[in-house]
């Protein structure tokens, strides 16, 4: 929107425009060197909130589909968590935005 300003000058209001933060998604791969036990073990201590019980459903289905997402949230945290997992010697993905 826009308005005449005395002077004849066009003066222009600003719009305000919120933007979401971005979001992320962590996968982790199959690989033949992971065992399920370190799978489990890494993703319950890295990932918040992960249950010993989520984290075997995770791993079954990184063993029969070839990957799985293990979080979705802020990008920040998506970067922490993926390094760490991959500090651990998982096999990831690269990061993708959601």
């Amino acid at each position: 929107m826009s308005f005449a300003a005395p002077s004849g000058t066009t003066l222009l209001e600003r719009q305000k425009e919120s933007q979401r933060y971005p979001e992320a998604r962590v996968i982790v791969l199959n690989d033949d060197i992971n065992t399920f036990d370190h799978v489990v073990e890494s993703l319950t201590k890295i990932i918040p909130g992960m249950t010993e019980d989520r984290a075997w459903t995770l791993a079954t289905k990184i063993d029969q589909e070839g990957s799985a997402e293990v979080w979705c949230g802020p990008l920040e945290q998506a970067e922490l968590y993926h390094q760490q997992l991959l500090s651990k010697g998982l096999t990831m993905a690269p990061i993708e935005r959601c």
